[in-house]
């Protein structure tokens, strides 16, 4: 790896750390939630605030290096980290403001679910956000942000007000649907290609305890469970966010299950009567339903996506969830090689599906299901079959599905399908990209090409 010179002017201005391959704590500071990705960046600059974050776009810039923008880290494509260039990591920016009286909240570019629910709680307050608690608020939210209260209060991007932006030219944008709304329309959606967000401005919602939790089915009962839960998908209020998924017990038997996480935002008496038909379906094998604050909510799965975990993942749109293409999601999943993958059922419905496609960057606004394939593994030996499956399993469900795809779930190697992500959106983005990235400086993401 040729070494970055770095200009002593820049090591002066900056306030927060710049990290080399040499230096101790790299190999820690380099890794990013997925474990397969293993890049080497040639600097990391570690920003503790929106100048720093300036200047090392600047920088890099000038010294000709790839960009690559560290939130999170959390998204399974791993392009957070660039090999041999400059990655900007913003994991040290974790500042959440929230003033209960306008109903807004401010989150730095590094913050995570986990923390800005934490803080928003304090308050009595909530926005959409993912349903892993590690995910990064700014990675998720950018690229549209499906989550626990999607139905009563849309996406993340269907409750973000500003976003605080330091664009390829070095300059700081705060853009609204007053300031810049071209600019706004785009990183509703479009993910990390038009800058780097320092910082992002969210409407909140008064709430405090939720009814939620798991219900759970052995593997034989799948069938008839997702049938049921397709079912209850078409009758559930806006208050009630439900997914379905099959996959092992949590200790380690290896029992394979059919499972139903769910969360309802209403009162307590609504949600019990509403939930009620599902918790007595079968009945589960597992009902861990009960009153909880919001925030435990959004850590329940988290154990089983663990930090350093292998990971290949990829999504589609059902077109319909026949049965049988229940069957068939059934039959994938009695030959699934790794006791940590999961196969994911998600319900877009409600607010969500209330919002003009074209109102944002984020295309997919049908009432539906999506498919996520959630491919996890330990031993970097079992690679392969591991991937293999994945990639098998979606042309299995190829008559089930259609080319759409949520841009949060893209492998790294789905570059290809930039058009299933966009749709019709997708020329207004490149033009967008062309106004304010035309050299691509921000191409470590699901990218669009400029125009």
């Amino acid at each position: 790896m040729v070494a970055v010179v770095v200009p002593e002017e820049f090591v002066v201005a900056f306030n927060g750390f710049l990290v080399g391959p040499d230096d101790v704590g790299y190999d820690e500071v380099r890794a990013v939630h997925n474990g397969l990705v293993d890049r080497r960046p040639g600097l990391i600059a570690r920003c503790h605030n929106v100048a720093d974050v300036r200047d090392a776009v600047a920088f890099g810039r000038e010294a000709g290096l790839e960009i690559s923008v560290r939130g999170g880290g959390h998204n399974v494509a791993g392009r957070a980290v660039t090999d041999g260039g400059l990655m900007i990591d913003l994991s040290l920016m974790r500042g959440v403001d929230v003033d209960p009286g306008r109903r807004r909240a401010r989150a730095q570019g590094g913050v995570t679910w986990n923390e800005y629910n934490r803080v928003t709680h304090a308050y009595g307050q909530a926005t959409t956000g993912g349903v892993i608690s590690t995910t990064g608020v700014a990675g998720l939210t950018l690229g549209g942000g499906m989550g626990w209260l999607m139905g009563k209060y849309g996406l993340s991007i269907d409750n973000l007000g500003a976003v605080e932006l330091v664009t390829a030219d070095g300059a700081v944008r705060v853009v609204d649907e007053e300031h810049e709304p071209d600019l706004f329309w785009a990183l509703r959606g479009g993910g990390g290609n038009f800058g780097v967000a320092a910082s992002l401005e969210f409407v909140t919602h008064p709430l405090d305890t939720i009814l939620g939790g798991l219900l759970a089915h052995p593997l034989a009962a799948a069938n008839d469970v997702i049938s049921r839960y397709r079912q209850f998908a078409t009758e559930m209020s806006d208050d009630v966010t439900a997914y379905c998924a099959l996959t092992h017990a949590p200790d380690g038997s290896g029992m394979k299950l059919c499972a139903m996480p769910v969360c309802h935002a209403g009162t307590i008496a609504d949600a019990e009567a509403e939930l009620r038909p599902l918790r007595e379906f079968g009945p589960p094998a597992m009902d861990l339903v009960a009153p909880m604050p919001y925030p435990a909510v959004n850590t329940m799965l988290d154990n089983g996506f663990p930090r350093g975990a292998l990971n290949y993942w990829r999504s589609a749109f059902f077109t319909d969830l026949s049965d049988a293409a229940i069957q068939a999601l059934v039959d994938a999943y009695e030959a699934v090689p790794s006791p940590m993958t999961a196969i994911i059922i998600e319900n877009l419905h409600g607010a969500a599906c209330r919002v003009d496609p074209a109102a944002t960057a984020f295309p997919h606004r049908e009432p539906g299901f999506n498919l996520a394939l959630a491919g996890q593994w330990a031993d970097p030996a079992d690679t392969e079959v591991n991937m293999q499956w994945v990639r098998d399993t979606l042309a299995a469900l190829e008559p089930y599905t259609g080319s759409r795809t949520y841009m949060n779930y893209a492998a790294d190697d789905e570059a290809d399908r930039i058009d299933a992500t966009y749709g019709p959106n997708l020329d207004r983005l490149r033009d967008a990209k062309r106004r304010y990235d035309p050299d691509n400086v921000f191409h470590l993401n699901q990218n669009i090409p400029p125009a």
